[in-house]
């Protein structure tokens, strides 16, 4: 029998280290050295390093026949979007989000939809069969053809799996499952790594797609090594707030669709319901124009949305101002704030300032750097902007205002909704009018402030 030997593998890169250091040698990252036993032998490493298909000779490309790949719908408006359409045989999805969010519940409606066409399988080690039972009476779902299994030792899930031969299959959690193979315990890197790999295996070499949950750490990234996220061909994450009855799942990575789509969920006594027009969850409601808010047009993938950009300047009664922001980059913020004095010669040294996105989404795109500025000009000066006006466009350190991409089709929805101006940048002019959509195209920071004096 082979004697087991102590690796250290690092939590975030899934590198190994014969011994303890403070630095992961691999990645550098500080204090993710984990101390694991495996056991090493000639018959475990042929099985755990197993070819996923039969070797094939080397052809050219360009006499390969490219395909449509086919897909299968789950019955989720919304979760088919950020999927690309559905789902794809073979293809593994990861999908992660803080605890109580709606990841097995979501799941679990996609499961009873797709079991009136296929079969299903659906593996819980976080809770026991009676739960998921009693879950799934309280949503009202018809789940007579999902077969369930309560297991987290991997070998076991991998022979009902084998024998079953599902179309789709749910493994909740990742996190809570062990290969006997193994000596450390569920949830250490070394067992997520061996477990996601064997079960992607699983996937190509019968054609079964399989989604996975994983938990988060405190900062929101997906817990375990990062080589998890490499291995599946989908990566979506949950957001939103858990007091809120909303929920946003957002594709980082998808090889079979497009990357940043972004579904839009409303959890209700019945289960996740798919939101068909999301840009109004993201528009408070004001009885009257107020100062301090924009809307800008931003893009989510294939979807355009409009999002309300609360700021609020007030005083600082400290020596260092407070620079706060919500749903966006605080980073850019203070870049924004010094591009605003150096070009248009408004100081905000001595003001504490606030910046919020509606309804819990967060916007990464630098399209939000002009509506983010006319929301501070409008709170700092106390006046509202011009009613029915929505903004976009990156601000650069020079004063110029860049263009943002699909501009045509973030006007477009603007128009849809009823907004009447629309503050863009000069290279986003539409070629041809856009009807009831008065449109103010500048070229710089001094320009677009202008037009609101």
């Amino acid at each position: 029998m082979a004697k087991p030997r102590t690796v250290y593998v690092c939590a975030e890169c899934g590198g190994t280290s014969p011994k303890w250091q403070g630095k992961c040698p691999h990645c550098s990252a500080w204090n993710t050295l984990e101390e694991t036993v495996e056991a090493s032998g000639p018959a475990a490493a042929t099985h755990r390093y197993a070819p996923l298909a039969s070797a094939s000779p080397v052809r050219s490309l360009a006499d390969i026949e490219a395909r449509e790949t086919p897909r299968q719908p789950t019955g989720l408006d919304e979760f088919d979007r950020v999927l690309g359409g559905g789902l794809v045989a073979g293809a593994v999805v990861l999908i992660g989000g803080d605890p109580g969010i709606g990841k097995s519940t979501l799941l679990l409606q996609a499961l009873a939809s797709l079991s009136t066409q296929t079969s299903v399988l659906y593996v819980t080690g976080e809770e026991s069969a009676e739960q998921v039972a009693l879950r799934a009476r309280r949503l009202g779902l018809q789940t007579g053809n999902v077969n369930l299994l309560a297991e987290i030792r991997l070998e076991s899930i991998q022979a009902a799996v084998s024998d079953q031969k599902p179309t789709v299959a749910v493994i909740d959690s990742i996190q809570t499952l062990y290969s006997s193979e193994l000596t450390a315990a569920p949830g250490s890197v070394s067992q997520v790594r061996e477990c996601a790999a064997q079960l992607t295996r699983l996937a190509k070499q019968t054609g079964i797609a399989i989604v996975m949950i994983g938990h988060v750490t405190k900062d929101g990234s997906l817990a375990g090594p990062r080589v998890l996220e490499h291995i599946v061909d989908t990566v979506l994450y949950f957001e939103g707030d858990t007091h809120s009855s909303f929920r946003l799942v957002r594709a980082f990575k998808n090889r079979f669709g497009a990357v940043n789509e972004l579904g839009v969920f409303a959890m209700t006594d019945r289960g996740l319901r798919g939101v068909a027009n999301p840009s109004a969850l993201f528009l408070s409601q004001h009885e009257q124009q107020v100062s301090g808010s924009c809307v800008m047009a931003t893009q989510e993938g294939t979807r355009p949305l409009l999002v309300e950009i609360q700021a609020l300047v007030d005083s600082s009664h400290a020596p260092n101002p407070k620079r706060l922001t919500v749903g966006l980059e605080g980073n850019r913020l203070a870049m924004l704030l010094a591009v605003l004095h150096r070009h248009a010669g408004v100081s905000t040294f001595d003001q504490d300032v606030f910046v919020n996105a509606v309804g819990g989404v967060r916007i990464t795109e630098p399209a939000a750097d002009l509506p983010v500025l006319l929301a501070i000009m409008s709170s700092l000066r106390d006046r509202p902007l011009p009613p029915g006006m929505i903004a976009f466009g990156e601000v650069g350190l020079a004063g110029e205002i860049r263009p943002a991409p699909r501009g045509q089709e973030r006007l477009r929805e603007a128009a849809k909704l009823g907004f009447s101006v629309a503050l863009i940048p000069k290279a986003n002019a539409p070629r041809q009018p856009i009807e009831g959509l008065e449109v103010w195209a500048v070229d710089r920071l001094d320009a677009a402030l202008d037009k609101l004096r």
